[in-house]
């Protein structure tokens, strides 16, 4: 079977419900716009307002730590809240996900584009639940929750949702958090492992469906972290689209969930959602 083919059989199975599509910040790229579309894209945009050390530099969650550290929690916001202001239009991957209404959709970056589509697309029953800072928090509370108007609703979606849109890192807008910085990290990587900061309805609409990842790269510890905790208990046969050459890491993560790796262009996606069946 061709690339091309089994590509088309994947999209197949996430229209269907049975696969759970996993976009990274590759799928934010598809849009345009200048909102920062990458882990190093994001940093430089932090490094350019603030000059980290050198032990820091380059390193995403490192630099907004020692932003956070020396000029407070709010200067970290102001100026990741500066990037992502520039809000391009949904990409053709997110209005179609919106369309075909899969159970769930994870999305693994900071942008709201999945959000926006879904809102624009009309798409009926659905809500959010993304992943906070506990910075400032006095209670065990990990995620919030929203339906699709956007209401808070509390710490947990609702099971009625025909379609449950999960932020695991949260969303970089005006009024909503996120997760950037090492210390934000700390407390949710200690617990992880036993799931607690992963909401129970994400788990079990995980549950018997494998993933398709899109978009994603795993060349970075943390997101091989979530990745990994937000798959597990999951179907087997996830699925990896990324073109040219993984890293050594990137293979051994491959090898240790039994991912299947696809080495066409994020762009393949685009035209295999265009062309009618």
């Amino acid at each position: 079977m061709g690339a091309e083919t089994r590509l088309a059989q994947l999209l197949d199975e996430v229209a269907a419900g049975t696969r759970v599509p996993y976009l990274g910040a590759g799928v934010a790229a598809m849009s345009g716009g200048a909102q920062p579309a990458s882990p190093a894209a994001l940093c430089a945009a932090i490094e350019a307002r603030v000059r980290a050390p050198k032990r820091a530099a380059g390193n995403l969650w490192s630099v907004a730590q020692f932003v956070e550290s020396r000029r407070l929690r709010k200067t970290l916001e102001s100026i990741v809240q500066e990037a992502f202001s520039d809000r391009p239009a949904p990409g053709p991957l997110h209005r179609w996900l919106a369309r075909v209404r899969p159970p769930m959709i994870v999305d693994a970056w900071y942008d709201g584009q999945i959000l926006d589509a879904a809102m624009a697309e009309g798409m009926g029953n659905w809500g959010w639940v993304q992943g906070i800072s506990r910075n400032g928090e006095w209670r065990e509370v990990w995620t919030r929750a929203y339906d699709a108007t956007g209401a808070f609703l509390g710490d947990a979606p609702d099971p009625a949702w025909q379609t449950l849109i999960y932020k695991p890192h949260g969303v970089i807008r005006p009024g909503h958090s996120f997760l950037l910085s090492d210390s934000d990290y700390v407390e949710v990587l200690t617990e992880i492992d036993i799931q607690s900061p992963i909401p129970e309805e994400v788990q079990a609409r995980r549950t018997g469906r494998p993933f398709l990842f899109l978009g994603c790269r795993f060349d970075d510890q943390m997101l091989r972290l979530f990745a990994r905790q937000i798959a597990k208990r999951s179907g087997r046969g996830h699925v990896a689209l990324i073109e040219g050459e993984l890293t050594r890491m990137e293979a051994k993560f491959f090898e240790e969930l039994g991912i299947e790796r696809l080495d066409l262009p994020l762009s393949a996606v685009a035209e295999a959602i265009a062309t009618p069946a």
